[in-house]
């Protein structure tokens, strides 16, 4: 359980937080810090794969957010 714990103040403190970004009471997570850091990076992709490890996955759906230049 300890180990979770660290694990999971070892992401929140690579993910930068920027306050009132874009409007007024929104916290924007500006992942670049963690894209930039290779050694969180894998952490979080395993943490993301970890709950299906193991399991038969035939299919991936995904969607893209148009408007953005």
């Amino acid at each position: 359980m300890q180990r979770a714990i660290l694990h999971d103040d070892y992401l929140k403190n690579i993910i930068r937080t920027i306050p009132n970004y874009p409007k007024p009471g929104i916290l924007f997570r500006d992942i670049t810090t963690l894209l930039g850091d290779a050694r969180a990076f894998r952490r979080a992709i395993d943490e993301l794969v970890q709950p299906w490890a193991g399991t038969k996955i035939d299919k991936v759906a995904g969607w893209k957010r148009g408007g953005l230049s």
